[in-house]
């Protein structure tokens, strides 16, 4: 699964957080948000994690279809 990078840099921006801080908060690892952030896949869980970290819907991070 494909998470939207700017979409994901765009909401902890607007949060404010920091990669360790959103660690901390979803219980995913430095190395795997700094992954996603650089465009790596992820798993699904993975992917709900970082939503509930970042406190919105998981659909809301997903890249769509060609992005």
């Amino acid at each position: 699964m494909r998470i939207d990078r700017i979409k994901l840099i765009s909401e902890m921006a607007r949060r404010d957080l920091t990669v360790l801080k959103l660690a901390e908060l979803s219980g995913v690892s430095r190395m795997t948000i700094t992954s996603v952030r650089g465009g790596k896949t992820c798993s699904e869980s993975t992917a709900k994690k970082l939503a509930a970290g970042l406190g919105v819907d998981p659909s809301e991070l997903i890249a769509r279809e060609g992005e």
